[in-house]
C-alpha cells in the first residue's frame, strides 16, 4: 500500500473516531498530523478490542496479535505491508523517534479489561492509567519533540496522560459499569460509602466524584508543564488537547452527580473555542 493512501486512511478513522484528540492534532503541520494519525488508528484499534463483543480469551487472542504487529513495528519490520494503519506507523516510525513498543503498554492496559483485573488503591488505578493513556502522551512526545531533559518532558507527559484517563473514567463511570468495569480505587469507594459498583448511594458517588476530580485536576497542574518544552505547534495540539478535557473535568467538578445521569460532554462550539485560543498560545 502507498503510504500516502495509508495516512488518508489514518487521518480518516482519527476524523470519525477522536472527537477530542482530532481538535488537536488538526492543529500540526502535515508530517506530525499524519504520523499522530496513525497513532492514534493504532491506539484506536487495540481499544476497541478491549471493549468490543468478543468473549474474553477472544479478546485476549487478538491483543496477542497486536502484540506481534507492535514487535515488529519496534523491531524496524512491518508484519501487514496491506494494512493502512500498520503502512502509516511504519512510516512515521522511521520519520520520528516514536517509542513504539510503549504501544505494548496499552495492549497490557486492555488485556487487564479483558481479564477483570480490579483497582484497590489509587496507585493501582493510576498505574492503569499510565498503561493506557500515559503511554501515548510518552508515544506522542517522539512526534512533538521536547526541549530539556527528555526523561522530564516524558515524566510530564505521563503525568498529563493519567489526567485526561481520570477524567474519562469520571465521565464514564455508567458506561464502565455496566461493561462489568470499576476503575476508581476499592478503597475510595469504601471510604465513601458507595456500593462497589458504583450504583450508588448517587450522593455518595457525588462526593467520591468531586474528591477524585480535585485529585485530577491536580494532574493537569503538574501535567500541563509539559508545554514549555513544545514547540509552538506541538504546544497548541496538546493544550488544546488538554484543555478540552479540562473543561470537561470542570463540568463534572460543578455537577458530580451528573455522571450517573448521562455521558457528558463540551459543546463543539467550546472545542473549537479551546482549540482557536490554543493555537494563538492562550491557555484555554
Amino acid at each position: 500500500m502507498e503510504v500516502a493512501l495509508a495516512y488518508q486512511r489514518c487521518e480518516e478513522i482519527t476524523r470519525a473516531e477522536a472527537r477530542n484528540f482530532f481538535y488537536g492534532i488538526r492543529l500540526l503541520p502535515g508530517p506530525k498530523r499524519r504520523a499522530m494519525s496513525a497513532l492514534y488508528a493504532m491506539a484506536r484499534r487495540i481499544d476497541d478490542v478491549g471493549d468490543g463483543p468478543l468473549p474474553p480469551d477472544g479478546k485476549l487472542a487478538r491483543l496477542a496479535e497486536l502484540r506481534t504487529d507492535i514487535d515488529a513495528l519496534a523491531g524496524g519490520g512491518l508484519s501487514n505491508p496491506d494494512d493502512p494503519v500498520l503502512v502509516g506507523l511504519r512510516h512515521a516510525i522511521d520519520r520520528f523517534p516514536i517509542p513504539a513498543a510503549a504501544l505494548n503498554e496499552i495492549v497490557t492496559g486492555c488485556e487487564q479489561d479483558a481479564a477483570g483485573v480490579t483497582y484497590s488503591t489509587i496507585e493501582d488505578t493510576e498505574h492503569y492509567c499510565r498503561l493506557v493513556a500515559g503511554s501515548v502522551g510518552r508515544l506522542s512526545l517522539g512526534v512533538f519533540g521536547s526541549s530539556g531533559d527528555p526523561g522530564e518532558a516524558a515524566g510530564l507527559a505521563d503525568v498529563l496522560g493519567v489526567a485526561l484517563q481520570l477524567t474519562n473514567i469520571l465521565r464514564d463511570i455508567v458506561e464502565d459499569r455496566n461493561m462489568g468495569r470499576v476503575y476508581l480505587p476499592a478503597a475510595d469507594i469504601e471510604r465513601f460509602g458507595c456500593a462497589p459498583d458504583l450504583i450508588g448511594p448517587p450522593a455518595a458517588v457525588g462526593a467520591l466524584v468531586a474528591y477524585e476530580a480535585e485529585r485530577a485536576e491536580r494532574y493537569f497542574a503538574e501535567g500541563l508543564g509539559l508545554l514549555d518544552r513544545l514547540d509552538h505547534r506541538s504546544r497548541a495540539c496538546t493544550g488544546a488537547m488538554a484543555g478540552i478535557y479540562r473543561r470537561l473535568l470542570g463540568r463534572i467538578a460543578a455537577r458530580p452527580t451528573a455522571v450517573l445521569e448521562g455521558r457528558l460532554s463540551v459543546p463543539t462550539r467550546q472545542k473549537a473555542w479551546v482549540a482557536v485560543r490554543s493555537l494563538v498560545g492562550v491557555p484555554a
